[in-house]
């Protein structure tokens, strides 16, 4: 494994903080990726990690697609992202919170928070008695995983429109791994639009009420992968697609609402080996950080929602420029965040 700096090098961020409360047991990671085209924004992640590596480099992934995020987004802000080490237990939910949020209002701006896996709206409350620098609060947009899980059904819709040649998701066969914010919601809007739904989580019981709310079947979380339908939707955590996973897919395209979905950047070409039409999880999962920059800028949900839609026609944009240029979505849409990105910087 390498030591923290070859870890920190091989992905290039502007900055890294560590961060730590001996007095609540509170240790933390802060990653500025990019602020070429404004503050960096991304959620606070709240979970078990073996070491500090192990958070660092999750930190440093979620940052480094935050920034390709929001630059295919449109949004005016940089990448960044957080992440809280859960202590063994027992321990102070709130001090720990509120000391992440001591460790933000330090960076005065630069980095701007917001709830990602693990993080509780009495969280976020939380850390707005130790800093302003918090979005995901405001009653009147709603709530975030609503908004991601319409930006991946926009996303969907261009996709199996373009591998499939389907006009619309009617009679079509998701899977969504994950009952959770955003698979709920995705697997009611799709049930809405006609879709046939197989539903998986790792809680069989909260996959068993969806389905019984919705009418949809359940797979189990191990033999999710197998089923043969028109789209998987990977809704629940990242690094699910490796070689003997890709291997299994019953499905023609994958396109869901988890970060990091990939196990390794040549995994794009493992999905497009098999012809997967695989759309980049920061490209669909767009409409959370969408949601937040509309908070940021004092915009409406009207706002949030118009551009959220443009997922759509971007996931379009990008697949047909991979078709043409003969390389993965993943590629297409990496070269597309970059050129965005030299723009800017270029003052163009």
């Amino acid at each position: 494994m390498p030591d923290i700096h070859q870890l920190i090098e091989s992905f290039g961020p502007e900055q890294v903080i560590l961060t730590a409360d001996a007095a609540c047991g509170y240790r933390g990671v802060i990653v500025i990726d990019d602020r070429t085209l404004g503050p960096a924004v991304g959620g606070t992640r709240f979970r078990h990690y073996d070491d500090t590596n192990s958070a660092m480099r999750d930190a440093l992934r979620l940052a480094r697609g935050m920034t390709r995020k929001t630059a295919l987004a449109g949004l005016p802000v940089g990448g960044g992202k957080s992440v809280i080490l859960e202590p063994a237990a027992p321990y102070d939910r709130a001090a720990l919170f509120r000391a992440h949020g001591r460790s933000v209002e330090r960076l005065t701006g630069a980095y701007i928070t917001a709830p990602d896996v693990g993080v509780a709206a009495a969280d976020l409350r939380e850390m707005r008695k130790e800093t302003r620098h918090v979005l995901g609060t405001s009653e009147a947009l709603g709530d975030s995983g609503k908004a991601t899980a319409h930006g991946v059904h926009r996303a969907m819709r261009a996709a199996v429109r373009q591998s499939c040649g389907a006009p619309s998701l009617s009679g079509c066969h998701v899977v969504i791994q994950g009952c959770g914010s955003v698979g709920a919601s995705l697997a009611r809007e799709l049930a809405a639009a006609g879709a046939r739904l197989t539903v998986s989580d790792a809680d069989q019981a909260k996959a068993a009420g969806l389905a019984r709310e919705l009418g949809a079947h359940v797979a189990g979380a191990e033999q999710v992968y197998d089923v043969s339908a028109d789209v998987f939707a990977p809704c629940a955590l990242g690094g699910i697609l490796e070689p003997g996973i890709i291997a299994r897919l019953g499905a023609r395209v994958v396109v869901g609402g988890a970060n990091n979905q990939l196990m390794s950047p040549e995994d794009a070409d493992g999905l497009r080996a098999r012809g997967i039409t695989y759309v980049p999880d920061y490209l669909a999962n767009a409409g959370g950080v969408i949601l937040g920059y509309t908070e940021l800028s004092g915009g409406s949900l009207a706002d949030a929602m118009m551009r959220i839609d443009r997922i759509e026609e971007t996931t379009t944009t990008v697949l047909r420029q991979a078709e043409a240029d003969g390389v993965s979505p993943a590629e297409a849409a990496d070269r597309l965040a970059r050129e965005i990105l030299e723009r800017a910087r270029a003052g163009q």
